[in-house]
């Protein structure tokens, strides 16, 4: 029996089980701020990760919930890098009134989507290779953290370290709703622009004020026509604060900014260009400052060459398998775009095909778990087998 035969029915045959895990983790109320909840399911995925021969450390976090290293030494030159997150935008209380039920075809549960699913893939794509006695590469990292879903990271720094020191990053996050994967995603970052005037009695002697508000939403309207400044590049103007009641000419507002570009240095270029609408005067007596917001922002997936190798090899592959594959450029951040940020080649959504995340209907496709799994496991193979890959 040919390695793709071998494969594809060790996952047949485990489908029953891998339902069962996702079952129970998708039990495990596991939302960013639940760090017992976190643990469970890192500890969970820890002792599997120990049963295959992983080297597994789980990194201490007082307030969140631990990041998860797990390593395993093989014997081929190709260093791979598998990357998810166990937190879920779920309060406590949404895995008792929710639990993991099938409807036809869907899996429906909090976090089955994103991204437990994916997680389990990963898990039951390395069993089935150690079922075939598979040691081609150099080394497999399993990264899982546990902060994704929201603003305040700390593994950001775990992240942008163990990128560079793999060949391929390979991100477990579920495919696209159409089946597709990701080989590219937008820089964001937010800027908070300030506008500080003078208050003035809006009646008697508006003259002796300055007005935020007027200057404020003169940067917006200025802001607006950076959008397609170069392609993909786009400004919006998200919460807008100021002002009190109408008869007080405005001393102090406020806009926060989402900026989004296809590169890294195109993100550089946006940020240089809303700071010159910021710095240009608006209204005479009113200052602007403009400064990050909510961290550094996500740098870009770029398509790098080696991507595109990736993306080639999962191509081919899904063919072998049956189904059709196709590579998609996403606005959305995702943690992988941390792990390639110094040129590691990587792919995204490698998880089975799924949708309608962080609400009451997420779900992933029973019928996509197989093929998506199998998918994952050959990529493994191809990525270790690519020379040029690794010498490049």
């Amino acid at each position: 029996m040919s390695d793709h035969d071998l494969i594809v029915s060790h996952l047949e045959a485990a489908e029953d089980w891998y339902l069962d895990d996702l079952r129970h983790l998708a039990g495990i109320d596991s939302g960013s701020y639940d760090k017992p909840g976190v643990d469970r399911v890192q500890g969970w995925f820890a002792e599997r990760l120990a049963e295959l021969g992983f080297e597994v450390e789980r990194r201490h976090q007082a307030e969140w919930g631990d990041d998860l290293v797990a390593r395993r030494r093989g014997e081929g030159k190709a260093r791979v890098l598998l990357i998810g997150h166990a937190d879920t935008v779920y309060p406590p209380g949404t895995a008792a009134s929710r639990p993991l039920t099938v409807a036809g075809d869907r899996v429906l549960g909090p976090g089955t989507c994103d991204m437990k699913a994916g997680l389990l893939s990963g898990l039951y794509a390395l069993r089935a290779l150690e079922e075939m006695g598979w040691r081609g590469y150099g080394s497999i990292t399993v990264v899982i953290v546990s902060d994704e879903e929201i603003q305040q990271r700390h593994s950001v720094d775990l992240l942008r370290g163990e990128g560079p020191r793999h060949h391929a990053v390979l991100t477990l996050e579920a495919a696209r709703a159409n089946g597709d994967i990701v080989t590219s995603r937008k820089a964001s970052r937010w800027y908070k622009v300030e506008a500080i005037g003078k208050a003035a009695h809006a009646g008697v002697e508006p003259q002796k004020g300055a007005s935020a508000t007027l200057a404020i939403a003169r940067i917006i309207d200025a802001a607006f026509e950076l959008n397609g400044l170069k392609p993909g590049m786009t400004v919006n103007p998200g919460r807008i604060e100021g002002g009190a009641n109408p008869n007080v000419v405005a001393d102090r507002a406020s806009v926060l900014f989402d900026l989004r570009a296809w590169t890294n240095a195109e993100m550089e270029e946006l940020a240089g260009a809303l700071r010159a609408v910021v710095d240009a005067p608006r209204v005479p007596g009113v200052t602007a400052t403009m400064e990050l917001s909510g961290g550094a922002g996500m740098p870009a997936m770029e398509r790098w060459a080696g991507t595109v190798r990736l993306e080639q090899h999962a191509i081919r592959i899904a063919a072998d398998l049956g189904f059709g594959l196709k590579g998609a450029a996403t606005g959305g951040a995702s943690d992988v775009s941390h792990a390639v940020r110094a040129g590691t080649p990587g792919l995204d959504g490698l998880g089975p095909v799924g949708g309608l995340d962080h609400s009451p209907d997420e779900y992933i496709l029973r019928s996509s778990i197989v093929p998506r799994t199998a998918l994952l496991a050959r990529l493994l193979q191809a990525t270790a087998a690519d020379e040029e890959l690794i010498d490049g």
